[in-house]
């Protein structure tokens, strides 16, 4: 198994999971809450990456951030190197393909928090934010940790929107996923099981824990 492959894996991964966690629980819950007209074309467009193809969706982020689009130039003058084709780059790709696995499960567990409890703080005078960190992300927490966990193992196999993205560069956009493809193209079969296996163990170990959250919630 290509072991620098797999620190670049770990890295995305637990940027991305990071990212969204920040950034996907106020949208999960400003969706969950809101009785505003734009909720369906928000919700909408957070689940897009599900129907949308990684290759379609990585084409659509090269565009959107190469030197030539005012996002891609800015980047440029601002750090100066491209987007595209660093670490950076496919951390957005990386990301923007997720979300829905994050805001999906987030917004499932907050849909359990009980209206009343908020009502009542609201009346003592609690303030939004307060309510949200105090009484919504306690009572969420196995959905909000589901949501995590599978963002975190979505993150470890993500192909198409990387390889679109980053390409193959050793030690900045090479992932696991790049690398047993590779693999297979050069018909090494041996370094590609065990690269295979060990993205296998790992979401078999996510999706073991998500189904025991579950479990425990229920209860």
């Amino acid at each position: 198994m290509d072991a620098e492959a797999f620190s670049v894996t770990l890295r995305l991964a637990a940027a991305t999971t990071l990212v969204l966690t920040l950034l996907g629980l106020p949208l999960a819950w400003w969706l969950t809450t809101t009785a505003s007209r734009w909720r369906i074309v928000v919700e909408a467009l957070t689940a897009l990456p599900l129907v949308l193809p990684p290759t379609v969706l990585g084409f659509f982020l090269l565009m959107a951030t190469s030197p030539r689009s005012w996002p891609g130039s800015q980047w440029l003058a601002w750090t100066g190197s491209p987007l595209p084709f660093s670490f950076a780059g496919i951390l957005a790709g990386s990301c923007l393909f997720n979300l829905p696995f994050a805001v999906r499960p987030f917004m499932a567990g907050l849909a359990t928090v009980p209206r009343d409890q908020l009502e009542a703080a609201a009346c003592l005078g609690c303030s939004p934010i307060r309510r949200f960190l105090r009484i919504a992300i306690p009572v969420a927490w196995p959905g909000i940790l589901s949501g995590i966990i599978l963002t975190f193992a979505h993150a470890l196999g993500e192909f198409g929107v990387v390889l679109m993205l980053g390409g193959s560069i050793p030690g900045v956009t090479r992932t696991l996923s790049i690398s047993l493809y590779e693999d297979v193209q050069a018909m090494n079969y041996a370094r590609a099981t065990q690269t295979a296996c060990t993205l296998l163990a790992l979401a078999f170990a996510a999706l073991s824990t998500v189904a025991f959250l579950n479990r425990r919630s229920r209860r």
